[in-house]
């Protein structure tokens, strides 16, 4: 079976814990492919299906929501969306991203491949997991509709409170970009330094949690 992982930076797995190099792994008898892409919103996924659905997938696995939900509750980091990501005014609203994840759907049903759909965690700060419950929800609630299985990761990892950090802004989203480019792996240590569980900066999974993950995924699966 050749099962496409389309998704955000959680999916590509250049920043932290790469799970779906861990489900590639696990799987031999499967073609992988790791369509994900850093920064992505519902928006990218959508511009981006076409040239998933040519590769002949035959099922999609769609993991999104958690910058969708960043440009809506962190108003600072929508200058980089807006420019990073081509999203207009740099937000995508609930009520666009719903629009947006229904057409996505649509879009991999209609190319008759089996659809998945996991709900992002997050652990940053209150606005923004409250935020991405809302997006998860909407996300629920499409894919409900249409029947499709839904992963539930934030009801599986993240903890139901975190402390009130700062607001996310453009510093963060500069700081990963650097740490990408330079090769930075520190994950542990960043985990313990900022108190978090599963992640090691309230968004992005350690390398011991996307083994976990990827356990989920395989269960789930299967």
């Amino acid at each position: 079976m050749k099962i496409a992982f389309l998704g955000n930076s959680l999916v590509e797995g250049s920043y932290g814990g790469n799970f779906v190099a861990e489900v590639a792994t696990r799987l031999p008898q499967h073609e992988i492919i790791n369509a994900g892409q850093n920064g992505n919103t519902v928006l990218n996924l959508l511009a981006r299906l076409d040239g998933v659905l040519e590769q002949e997938p035959d099922g999609v696995f769609v993991f999104c929501g958690g910058n969708d939900a960043i440009s809506y509750a962190q108003p600072d980091t929508r200058r980089y969306y807006e420019r990073a990501m081509q999203v207009p005014g740099g937000v995508v609203t609930p009520d666009a991203f719903r629009t947006a994840f229904r057409e996505l759907m649509t879009g991999i049903q209609l190319a008759h491949a089996t659809t998945w759909v996991a709900l992002s965690p997050n652990e940053y700060n209150p606005a923004t997991q409250d935020a991405v419950r809302l997006y998860n929800q909407i996300m629920r609630e499409e894919a409900g509709r249409m029947n499709i299985p839904i992963l539930d990761l934030m009801m599986e990892l993240a903890p139901e409170s975190v402390p009130d950090r700062p607001p996310l802004g453009l510093k963060t989203i500069s700081l990963i970009g650097q740490r990408v480019s330079a090769g930075w792996q520190d994950y542990e240590s960043e985990r313990q330094l900022g108190g978090y569980s599963y992640s090691f900066d309230g968004l992005h999974f350690t390398p011991e949690t996307a083994i976990r993950v990827a356990d989920r995924v395989i269960e789930f699966l299967t």
